[in-house]
């Protein structure tokens, strides 16, 4: 459980930041950028909670919302060679396949495409498409991670998957693809 009695800390007053293992590194480290990015992603998702009538969506996304805090968990504690006794939060297989099972009955709703789709069309395919590229730019920056050390695999896993379900999610609510604007190469001469 979290207990935050005070908000500041005055710690971070010189650039650096603590990780989970208690380790300081600067607040531009290329871990901070990725944790920092699923948690701008994870305000873009309150956004479009507060903002828009989901219905049915409401409790899906909430759980994403709360899966999101478990990917900056696990990003904010690196992964320990020599793990001690202490078992860290981790994203879990499960939870990437729950992604998957609704891109897979959101997808059997829609046509294929022939086109790239610009983003937009609704507001809340809009906000969709906001998301998903917030999501992208986390997930390179976990890649930049994973090329320097060693990461959960699901992480970045599950960004990917993410990022898919919102497009998927962007196009059921452009009138499940009917209202998507799609690319018109050339066409903005």
């Amino acid at each position: 459980m979290v207990y935050l009695s005070k908000i500041y800390t005055k710690t971070g007053d010189k650039g650096d930041t603590g990780l989970g293992n208690g380790k300081r590194v600067p607040k531009d480290h290329i871990r901070v950028e990725a944790y920092g990015s699923v948690d701008e992603l994870n305000a873009v998702l309150g956004v479009l909670l507060a903002t828009t009538n989901l219905g049915e969506w409401r409790a899906f996304l909430l759980g994403i919302q709360n899966d999101l805090f478990d990917v900056g968990a696990d990003l904010c504690v690196p992964e320990d060679p020599n793990p001690s006794q202490r078992t860290c939060l981790r994203i879990r297989k499960e939870q990437v396949t729950k992604l998957e099972s609704e891109i897979d009955n959101l997808n059997e709703r829609l046509t294929p495409l022939n086109s790239f789709v610009l983003p937009g069309g609704s507001p809340l395919a809009a906000w969709c498409h906001v998301a998903r590229t917030v999501c992208r730019r986390a997930e390179r920056l976990v890649v930049g991670l994973a090329r320097q050390e060693t990461i959960n695999e699901q992480v970045l896993i599950y960004l990917n998957r993410l990022s898919d379900l919102l497009f998927v999610m962007a196009r059921i609510h452009n009138d499940e693809g009917k209202g998507d604007v799609l690319w018109n190469p050339g066409a903005g001469v």
